[in-house]
């Protein structure tokens, strides 16, 4: 069935704009929580895989690869807990990134919190939720209202 998407970001410019707002004040919490640029990458292409967005896999990607993420680290990161590619930093954020995706069972989500949380501090745990969190929202605006990668 052929049926065609309102972009809700257009359809909405106010609503949009605000979230534009909020990812912004994100990226500054994940800076001033002391995160680099590639691990923000690093979830934000991981939340993106999980979700299954095109559009944020594609403007991420590059991000990533720009901000120092590794081709191999790229192409491994949906299968990051079988490689030896990733910190214990990115691993990390790589766990806290996927409970907030996928809001996995209780005893799952706090032994994948746990295991994060020895490990980051306070800020920047919390910073992580949010660019989880921020980039699980523009997924799903991007795909429901089917924005395209173009070629």
């Amino acid at each position: 069935m052929d049926i065609e998407h309102v972009h809700v970001d257009k359809q909405s410019p106010d609503a949009y704009k605000a979230f534009v707002g909020a990812s912004v004040a994100v990226g500054k919490t994940a800076t001033d929580a002391g995160l680099e640029r590639s691990l923000v990458e690093l979830v934000n292409v991981r939340v993106s895989q999980i979700n299954g967005c095109p559009t944020c896999l594609d403007v991420h990607h590059r991000k990533a690869a720009a901000a120092g993420v590794t081709e191999k680290q790229l192409t491994t990161v949906a299968v990051w807990r079988d490689t030896e590619l990733f910190s214990e930093r990115e691993q990390a954020a790589l766990r806290l990134a996927e409970i907030t995706t996928t809001l996995p069972d209780h005893d799952t989500a706090e032994r994948e919190y746990g295991r994060a949380r020895k490990v980051l501090g306070d800020d920047e745990l919390s910073a992580v939720i949010w660019v989880a969190t921020a980039i699980n929202a523009f997924n799903r605006v991007a795909i429901l209202s089917r924005h395209l990668v173009k070629p």
